[in-house]
């Protein structure tokens, strides 16, 4: 951009919408020899479209992508504006009434606003448009929930409901290594390293890490696949024919059968499985750095949202280190 051009249009930023900054800036350029092509013409779809393949370049996960489609075509329905028009008071409006008609969480209107974040960042670094009108538009607060975690007792009580090996070593390798539901699905025999009891699964972002699993998890393990007699690779299939890999959505519905048959175990999930491994590795003095690696999250600040310090420790600390 011309050097004067640039510095009209950071004086106006206050003054003016993104709009009337596109049309001041073609003037400009226009007057001085530079104009380039009219970007008012693209449609909105165009625009969401090419965010999205610049998010899948970037390695973002098929799901994410569908999240990032659904939640921008939504939005620009309900606007029914051109990109470059929309303003910092038409997306608070959006919010809140997304918020009201839904009763949605905090949560997840701030999760709605990242990705607005996100797009119109996107948006300004390509010169559609000058300025985000997301800037003004803070993080929305929420109240942290202490999230609950798997007792010893609540582990072996899972143990002891289940009917068949496969469970068993199911439930064991969840709470042993912490992986993701959706990494453990994808993982085959031959991915295992029994002796070095580790293996590599595939995350998100298809970024891979190395997973370690515990002595009784190897002993489970073993004892589950030698009682198979299908040729299927998958690490964990179907019990009945035709011996099937199972599902996400498979595994997920088979512990929360198993957490129905124990009294006082409500909503057993696999992700629970990995929190627990999370705040008994801190509790245990694991340097919060390793717990960030062994999990496999970008941002350590995910790791600590995951890792709730029991309050039993935080007396224990007080007395020892204040009295």
């Amino acid at each position: 951009m011309n050097p004067v051009i640039d510095e009209i249009i950071q004086e106006m930023l206050r003054v003016l919408d993104n709009s009337q900054l596109l049309q001041l800036k073609q003037v400009l350029q226009q007057k001085l020899g530079k104009a380039s092509a009219n970007q008012s013409d693209t449609k909105n779809e165009t625009y969401i479209s090419d965010y999205l393949a610049a998010k899948q370049v970037e390695g973002c996960s098929d799901k994410t992508i569908k999240y990032y489609q659904a939640t921008l075509t939504m939005m620009n329905s309900s606007l029914k504006k051109n990109i470059q028009k929309v303003t910092t008071e038409d997306l608070r409006k959006y919010l809140g009434d997304y918020q009201e008609s839904r009763n949605s969480s905090r949560v997840t209107i701030d999760n709605i606003r990242r990705i607005f974040s996100s797009f119109f960042s996107w948006l300004e670094d390509e010169d559609i448009i000058i300025k985000s009108p997301v800037r003004r538009i803070h993080k929305v607060k929420s109240s942290t929930k202490v999230k609950e975690t798997y007792t010893d007792e609540d582990l072996e009580r899972l143990r002891d409901s289940c009917k068949s090996k496969r469970d068993v070593a199911l439930i064991d390798l969840l709470a042993s290594t912490g992986m993701r539901v959706g990494e453990l699905v994808h993982l085959n025999i031959n991915d295992i390293n029994f002796e070095e009891r580790e293996c590599v699964v595939v995350g998100k972002g298809s970024k891979q890490r190395m997973v370690y699993f515990d002595a009784r998890s190897k002993i489970h393990l073993l004892n589950y696949l030698s009682s198979r007699h299908d040729n299927n690779p998958a690490l964990f299939v179907s019990l009945h024919l035709p011996h099937q890999r199972m599902s996400i959505n498979g595994i997920e519905g088979r512990l929360k059968k198993l957490g129905k048959k124990i009294v006082g175990l409500q909503k057993v999930h696999p992700h629970k499985f990995r929190r627990t491994l999370a705040t008994n590795a801190i509790d245990k003095g694991m340097p919060i750095e390793q717990v960030q690696k062994l999990l496999g999250h970008e941002r350590i600040d995910t790791t600590l949202h995951y890792a709730m310090v029991k309050q039993s420790n935080v007396k224990i600390a007080h007395r020892k280190y204040i009295g």
